[in-house]
């Protein structure tokens, strides 16, 4: 197996404070590292880990087809791809902005071959096999490499102090540094990964919402949307984040707990309802479907006061 240098850094959430509270710091600084920046795009590519229902695979396909314009037959707005719009406004130090296109390009599964109770460190473990070993997946330099692990999956600190995580590894003998990340079944802790569409063990009381895709698929969506900003502007550890290097607040996981305008400590903000499933949901995405994403930081004055401006609230 090839060797590998790994940098570990998940969603700064701890579970006693519910992704529905606000942070201390005040801004995001740019520490003058790179980008995904390549005007070809983002390439996902997607591990599902596990078992996983015809019906969160189709959720989940359907989210990470809803990047392109092109997927939304007719066009309707507010768009996942609008939404991916206040991200690309991130520029490394050439200039040269986050990629607007993303795109899932490869699939594949696999039925446990690490078990059912998996390191951090085995995330990277598993991209690497793909790449190396069995030749699954190419080598992409400009790609994030997402892994998603079922519900009867236990992976390392999810649900203790995160609901996902994005890491670079150096695959060897290739000689390229490459993103993955890692989103876990949000139905494990769906109060905790899966809120506003569960009611937080911890926390501002409140009712939970009805999700248009279910507890499980939107709750991965949330967070996958989260990764994917954040792994986007922030892949090595020298991009945009704000605090603790090791367990920074980066696009989005700055703006905890809001959807929507108004939000505030246990409520997301005035959200659009499904006036038939009362479903709750805050932009449009491809094949008809709806989803909640969350706020990303705006970067006017890099001030958390831009979670407030971002053209979906």
């Amino acid at each position: 197996m090839a060797k590998m240098l790994v940098r570990s850094y998940g969603l700064n959430q701890s579970r006693n404070q519910p992704s529905s509270v606000a942070t201390s710091s005040t801004t995001v600084a740019y520490h003058g590292g790179p980008l995904l920046t390549r005007p070809s795009g983002i390439n996902i590519y997607l591990i599902w880990y596990g078992a996983f229902s015809l019906k969160d695979r189709t959720t989940i396909t359907d989210f990470l087809a809803s990047f392109s314009p092109k997927g939304l037959v007719p066009r309707q707005e507010p768009s996942v791809s609008t939404w991916w719009r206040t991200v690309t406004s991130y520029k490394d130090k050439a200039h040269a902005p986050v990629s607007r296109i993303v795109r899932l390009v490869k699939q594949v599964g696999d039925p446990y071959s690490l078990g059912k109770n998996l390191k951090r460190a085995q995330i990277g473990s598993l991209v690497n096999k793909n790449i190396v070993i069995s030749n699954k997946l190419p080598v992409d330099s400009n790609a994030i490499y997402l892994v998603l692990t079922a519900k009867d999956v236990n992976v390392e600190k999810f649900c203790m102090d995160s609901c996902g995580f994005h890491d670079s590894v150096l695959v060897t003998p290739k000689g390229s540094v490459i993103v993955y990340a890692h989103v876990g079944e949000a139905v494990q802790c769906p109060g905790f990964c899966a809120w506003p569409y569960a009611v937080p063990a911890y926390g501002p009381p409140g009712q939970a919402l009805v999700a248009p895709n279910g507890v499980g698929a939107d709750g991965m969506v949330i967070n996958i949307a989260t990764i994917l900003a954040g792994a986007a502007t922030n892949p090595f550890r020298t991009g945009y984040f704000q605090g603790d290097i090791l367990a920074p607040l980066e696009a989005v996981s700055a703006c905890p707990g809001i959807f929507g305008a108004g939000a505030y400590p246990g409520y997301p903000g005035n959200l659009m309802v499904d006036k038939f499933s009362k479903a709750s949901y805050n932009v449009y995405g491809a094949n008809g479907e709806k989803f909640l994403l969350p706020a990303v930081l705006g970067l006017g004055g890099l001030d958390l006061r831009g979670c407030l401006k971002l053209n979906l609230i």
